[in-house]
Parts: structure tokens; C-alpha cells; sequence
């Protein structure tokens, strides 16, 4: 007998089939989910530091975004002690907190290590990027961005950061903020004047509108999803690679190359005997170095903050210090300069104080280049020390 699909039979026969095949198939993956759960957790050396690589691909990063960050690193201290493994932001790290781990990883075993950043991180920022590159295009682009940090170049933008402060002011005013992000509004405007050389037009706005997209993102989950913070963040990165891009070729076209560093970079032919530096390298480096800027210096500022509230004393004497400038400029009818910046002797020394003693950064990734040993454990070939 011959059955066609029409009939009733030969419709539950399939269906039955269909059931079956799912059921296989979900046996079959639920049993290669397994399989890649005890891989991920099964000891691959007794040497490894204690800790917990979470769950395989995400590992322990859910966890990161979902705590503060330092009670995750510190309650995984105290339970697992100076040294940890764990998984965060798609890898595999070896964390290590006491000052002289640090001070083996970056200073008397540093070549066995070598600067290394999360993929999504590489994404965001841009792969040309100093950060993310070693030897001689390292040190060229590392002398090129510290040029735009001379004196000789940021003298002349004084009076602009002083408006950045001006007009910042009066929003404190009688309010409750949170230093750390009110500084890095202000770090970021900064950053923008030494990174363009010019005062904030439309243009500059587009920018800065696209780099604050970009920026919320840049911590988040590394899911290129649409809707998902990181994809947002990817869709800004774009847009700005773009703007940017415009705004460079209008720079090459006028053969005005502007001042900041985008200028040293476009006449980088002329400091550095080398090739000229393409649009996509000039865009990266704007970008990286903007993100480098902003958090850095809105972390020492904090710390100054902090300290001179704990120091009453240290506070009036940089106040008077302060106040006595503040009084020639009123008499002279004037705004801040640079000579004025070189009147600062004991503000100057709180900063260079800070500098010393306050962590500007949270954590630094370095990347093993063969199986180190420390303190009794094995730190494996290419994965990350945070």
C-alpha cells in the first residue's frame, strides 16, 4: 500500500520522526555541553594558581559586571590569596595584586610579559593603535603623542581649559556630584583640545556626541547583538572612524595640518624620517589616546580631591596658594596663562605626590611570551596577567 504525505498517517509518522530527530539532537548537544563544562574545569596543570574560570566563554565575566569591580577582585583575593586565575572579557588571566608580583611582571621579569588588551578592547579603540603594537612603530607613535604633550604645545590652549573650567563651575554649585565622572567631563574636554588643537565647533560636537556612545559601551559584554550596549557602542565606533576620517582628509587637502595631535600626526613625515602615517593609524591613535587621556587624568584628579580633603591643612595651604594668583589675574583684568601655571610650586608638588602614591589604574593586562614560574605556580604561554 502507498501512502501520500496528505494522509493522516503518513503526517503522524513524520511528526513522530521530527520528535525523534530533536530529541537526538538535544541529547546530543546537551551531552557536548557537558563534555565542554569539564574540559573547561578539569585541572590542565596542579601548578596553576586556585580560582574559578567561571563558565566556558563568558567565564567569570557576568559576575564582573554585575559586582563592583573591586569587590570582585578583592573578595577573589581573600578567598584564593595574592595570586588567581579567572576569565574575564573573553580571557583566560592570571591576576596578581601584591606589589611585588607587579613588580616582577613589569620591571625585573618584564621581558618574559608584554602589553596585551582584551579583542573587544582592540575592537573599539582601533587596531592601529600604540597600545596595541611593540618596537619601532611603537616608539615612533609613543615620541609623536608625547610631542603633543610638551610644554611648547599646550601653552597656548591654557585659556581655553580655563573656559572648560568656567563654564563647568556653576553646575556644581550647591548640588551633590560624583567626582570621578564629573572629572572626566572635564578630562574630556580637555583631551579634545590636545587632540585637535581648536575650540569645540559642530563638528567637534558630532565627535564628542559619537565618542561618548562609543564610551558607554566600552565596558560592556562583548555580544555584537543588535540592542546590546557593545553593538551600539560598535555601530559609534564607526560613525566616528568616518567623521574622523572627513575631518583628515580636509586637514591633508588644505595643507593646513591644524594644531593638537592630530597636526604632529599628519606632518609626522616631517618630524620622523619614515613613511607618512595613513588615515586609519591617525584615527585609531586620536581615538586610543583620547580614551588613555580621559580616565587617567580624571583618576589623579579624584585622588587630589581625596587627599586634600583628608589633609585640612594641605587645603588652605594650596588654597592660599591658589587665591593669590586668582587675586593678580582680577587686578589685571586678565585670564590664567601659562606663566601663571609655572607660579604653583606646592599645587605642583601635590600632583607629583599623587602621581606617586595614589593607583591611577585599576588593572593593566600583559601577556605571558613562554610558561613563567611564580611563586610555585605555572603562569601558562599566552594567557593574560592582570
Amino acid at each position: 500500500m502507498q501512502l501520500s504525505l496528505s494522509s493522516p498517517f503518513a503526517l503522524a509518522t513524520l511528526g513522530y520522526s521530527q520528535a525523534a530527530i530533536l530529541m537526538v539532537l538535544a541529547l546530543l548537544c546537551s551531552f557536548l555541553l557537558l563534555l565542554l563544562f569539564l574540559q573547561w574545569h578539569r585541572p590542565r596543570d596542579k601548578r596553576l594558581p586556585p580560582g574559578s574560570m567561571g563558565w566556558p566563554y563568558v567565564g567569570e565575566t557576568l559576575k564582573l559586571y554585575t559586582e563592583n569591580p573591586n569587590s570582585f577582585f578583592s573578595n577573589r583575593q581573600k578567598r584564593f590569596g595574592d595570586i588567581f586565575k579567572t576569565h574575564i572579557l573573553g580571557c583566560p588571566c592570571v591576576m596578581i595584586s601584591s606589589p611585588e608580583a607587579a613588580r616582577t611582571v613589569l620591571v625585573t621579569r618584564a621581558h618574559l610579559f608584554k602589553p596585551t588588551y582584551p579583542t573587544s578592547k582592540e575592537k573599539m579603540i582601533g587596531p592601529e593603535a600604540l597600545f596595541f603594537h611593540q618596537g619601532s612603530y611603537h616608539s615612533r607613535l609613543k615620541k609623536l603623542v608625547q610631542a603633543s604633550l610638551l610644554p611648547s604645545a599646550i601653552r597656548g590652549s591654557v585659556s581655553q581649559i580655563e573656559q572648560i573650567v568656567l563654564e563647568l563651575l556653576p553646575t556644581w554649585k550647591s548640588n551633590t556630584i560624583n567626582t570621578l565622572q564629573e572629572m572626566k567631563r572635564y578630562a574630556f574636554d580637555v583631551a579634545m583640545i590636545s587632540a585637535f588643537g581648536s575650540k569645540q565647533d559642530l563638528e567637534m560636537e558630532g565627535i564628542k556626541h559619537l565618542y561618548r556612545c562609543l564610551e558607554k559601551g566600552y565596558n560592556s559584554m562583548p555580544l555584537d547583538f543588535p540592542g546590546t550596549p557593545f553593538h551600539k557602542a560598535m555601530k559609534a565606533r564607526k560613525l566616528l572612524d568616518e567623521k574622523l576620517r572627513s575631518l583628515i582628509q580636509k586637514r591633508r587637502q588644505s595643507g593646513r595640518h591644524g594644531g593638537g595631535l592630530l597636526g604632529i600626526l599628519l606632518g609626522a613625515k616631517e618630524h620622523v624620517k619614515l613613511n607618512q602615517l595613513s588615515d586609519s593609524q591617525i584615527a585609531d591613535n586620536i581615538i586610543g589616546v583620547i580614551f588613555a587621556a580621559q580616565d587617567t587624568t580624571a583618576s589623579v584628579l579624584t585622588w587630589i580631591l581625596k587627599y586634600l580633603h583628608d589633609n585640612q591643612d594641605l587645603l588652605e595651604a594650596v588654597t592660599r596658594e591658589q587665591e593669590g594668583i586668582r587675586s593678580k589675574i582680577v587686578e589685571a583684568n586678565r585670564g590664567l596663562t601659562w606663566e601663571d601655571t609655572r607660579r604653583m610650586p606646592l599645587t605642583n608638588r601635590v600632583i607629583q605626590e599623587t602621581l606617586r602614591t595614589a593607583s591611577i589604574l585599576s588593572f593593566t593586562f600583559r601577556e605571558a611570551v613562554q610558561d613563567v614560574e611564580f611563586e610555585g605556580y605555572l603562569i601558562p604561554k599566552g594567557s593574560s596577567e592582570t
